[in-house]
Parts: C-alpha cells; sequence; structure tokens
C-alpha cells in the first residue's frame, strides 16, 4: 500500500481502513507469540500501513 493510494479515499474509508489493518496487526502479534507466524516480515508491513494512514487521517483533517 502507497500513500498516494490513500491521498483520494475519504476520512471514513481512511478510519474503516486502519480498524481493520490494527486488528490484522493484532492477530499477527499474537502469532507470533504462539509461534505460528512462518513470514515474520508481515509485522513490519502491517505496523509500516498503520503509519501510512494515520498520515493520511492527519493530512485530510
Amino acid at each position: 500500500m502507497k500513500y498516494s493510494d490513500l491521498a483520494d479515499k475519504s476520512l471514513v474509508e481512511l478510519q474503516a481502513m486502519l480498524k481493520k489493518r490494527k486488528t490484522e496487526l493484532f492477530t499477527l502479534k499474537i502469532k507470533k507469540q504462539m509461534m505460528q507466524l512462518q513470514n515474520t516480515s508481515e509485522l513490519r508491513i502491517a505496523k509500516k500501513d498503520v503509519a501510512r494512514i494515520n498520515t493520511a487521517i492527519s493530512a485530510a483533517k
């Protein structure tokens, strides 16, 4: 996901995406703790996506 993809979305859409990515990040963290996560780079990607969405929300306000 790139910032340019997020720039043209509405605030409601961004907040919905943020909620979805945060729950996904939570499940990835749980899987990591239980040693069930195969691809640990997914964790880093999810964190960066959350940060990008937060940046887009700040810019939209």
